[in-house]
């Protein structure tokens, strides 16, 4: 078994030393393969708990996950999906 497969699937954790902050490992319902998706820039922090803060970021990424659900694939294997769901109200990390 492979270091992926002990791992909690659809559980988001954060990525010391990898280029994203974060992590979540996901099945390809394709493949059946265990995948990682990194997302989130490791450089800033979000401050999700500001109001103006998260309507900003959800009218911006609003088009990129829309385009991301009509391309077809598998939409939890896309970072925007986890980066709209990691600022919604009870999401911990």
């Amino acid at each position: 078994m492979s270091q992926h497969g002990k791992r909690k699937l659809n559980r988001p954790f954060r990525t010391p030393t990898a280029s994203k902050k974060f992590g979540v490992f996901v099945r390809n319902k394709k493949t059946g393969r265990v995948q990682i998706v990194r997302f989130g820039s490791k450089r800033l922090s979000i401050k999700k708990n500001i109001p103006s803060r998260q309507r900003s970021f959800m009218k911006r990424f609003a088009p990129i996950l829309a385009k991301a659900k009509r391309s077809g694939k598998q939409l939890n294997l896309q970072p925007v999906f986890w980066a709209v769901k990691s600022w919604r109200k009870g999401f911990n990390i």
